[in-house]
């Protein structure tokens, strides 16, 4: 099966920065039509602004929150106006809150759950049912006819105290993927994962810079002994993405230097 991604056209979240920002341009890159979205429309504009107006150009930015209904139906319509279809998503937007676990008004849990969850999870069934919808209209379609890509992390196995919400989103978002996997597979699309460890991320930079030690932390703790570059993430979801992973789906891939491989006696945030 070919790794190949080249004509295809994928939505892209979290795409204004780090992880979502280093898939996105791996994918144009690879031939792709690639729809960036994300909340932050300056940094989407710097980024690609003048990118998309070229002639032939196979990016475009959406800028919206995606916690809102019809944004998510904005950018599908958004995604088809400028491509006609879409075959494959990959819901890379995460955001990471500090939780207090004794603090019964603490909304973090909550808050997280919406924006790593059920923003990842509505958008994935409006784009299974495009995807399903083009499937009916060509009938000459064979094999795969959408994948979805979630971008998870290795706190849905592992935690600490203050990071119990974003290890509590990691972990229904890597239940969702199950999920849905099974749900659509009749549908003939596919459903995976990549659970993540540390990676240089615009929320880990800074952190960096506002807890002294944690690097050093970080990489002890890491095997490989080193954060990842958002780039690397960019060809295991490449992998996910195409035919080469044909007959996988609900499966979490862990790209984590080998962290979750020990137990080390204080666990670093990420």
């Amino acid at each position: 099966m070919s790794n190949s991604i080249e004509g295809k056209t994928a939505i892209v979240t979290g795409a204004a920065n780090g992880v979502g920002l280093a898939i996105a341009r791996h994918f144009v890159e690879q031939g792709a039509n690639v729809m960036f979205a994300d909340r932050d429309e300056e940094r989407l504009n710097a980024e690609v602004g003048d990118a998309q107006v070229e002639d032939g150009a196979r990016l475009r930015y959406f800028a919206g929150d995606l916690r809102e209904r019809l944004t998510v139906a904005n950018l599908l319509s958004a995604t088809i106006d400028a491509y006609e279809r879409v075959d494959i998503l990959v819901n890379a937007s995460r955001q990471i809150l500090v939780t207090d676990p004794l603090d019964p008004e603490d909304k973090s849990v909550a808050t997280l759950l919406e924006q790593n969850l059920m923003t990842a999870l509505r958008l994935s069934q409006a784009v299974a049912k495009r995807m399903i919808h083009q499937a009916e209209v060509d009938e000459q379609t064979e094999g795969m006819v959408g994948s979805i890509v979630n971008i998870s992390s290795i706190a849905g196995r592992r935690t600490q105290p203050e990071l119990l919400a974003y290890s509590i989103s990691a972990a229904a978002l890597d239940q969702a993927t199950r999920s849905l996997a099974v749900s659509l597979a009749h549908e003939r699309i596919r459903v995976n994962g990549v659970g993540v460890g540390s990676v240089m991320s615009a929320n880990l930079q800074t952190r960096l810079g506002e807890a002294e030690g944690l690097r050093k932390a970080i990489v002890d703790a890491t095997p490989m002994g080193r954060i990842a570059a958002p780039s690397e993430l960019a060809e295991t979801v490449q992998f996910l993405a195409s035919e080469a992973s044909g007959f996988m789906t609900g499966q979490i891939l862990t790209v984590d230097g080998g962290r979750t491989l020990i137990d080390p006696v204080v666990e670093p945030v990420h």
